[in-house]
C-alpha cells in the first residue's frame, strides 16, 4: 500500500495557496503521469468558458484515474498551464473542489498560449498507488 504525506517544514514560508511544497511517497507500486489534460469533451467540443473548460479537464482526468484503478486522493502531484491574463481563481478554485480535503504538491504556471488557441488551460497529473 502505497502512502503520500505533505512535506512542510516550518523553516520556510507556508504555501500561497491550498497545496504542499512537496509530497513523500512511500510504498507505491503504480505510477500514473498524463500529458497535459486539456479541455476536449469525448465528442471534441471545447467549452468557451473557463471554468467549464477546468470542469472538463477534471473529469477527463477523473476518468484517468479510474482507468488506472485510482482515484484523486492518489494524485501526489499537479501542474496547471493557463493563458496569461485568464482568471487563476476560477482555475485553483475547480482542483479545490475536485480534490475536497486531498492536498498535493501544486504549481501553476502561465502561458502567452496552449497548443490549439481554443484550449485556455490543460493539466499534468502525477499519481501514486
Amino acid at each position: 500500500m502505497s502512502v503520500s504525506r505533505p512535506i512542510a517544514p516550518r523553516t520556510i514560508a507556508a504555501p500561497a495557496a491550498r497545496y504542499a511544497h512537496a509530497v513523500a511517497t512511500q510504498g507505491a507500486q503504480r505510477w500514473l503521469h498524463t500529458s497535459g489534460v486539456v479541455p476536449t469533451r469525448a465528442d471534441g467540443t471545447v467549452p468557451t468558458d473557463l471554468g467549464e473548460q477546468a470542469n472538463v479537464v477534471w473529469s477527463n482526468i477523473l476518468a484517468m484515474l479510474t482507468e488506472a484503478e485510482m482515484s484523486i486522493s492518489d494524485i501526489v502531484s499537479v501542474t496547471t498551464y493557463v493563458v496569461a491574463g485568464e482568471d487563476l481563481a476560477t482555475v485553483m478554485g475547480a482542483r479545490d473542489a475536485v480534490f475536497g480535503t486531498h492536498i498535493a504538491a501544486s504549481t501553476l504556471v502561465t502561458v502567452p498560449q496552449l497548443a490549439r488557441s481554443e484550449w485556455r488551460m490543460e493539466i499534468a497529473i502525477i499519481a501514486a498507488a
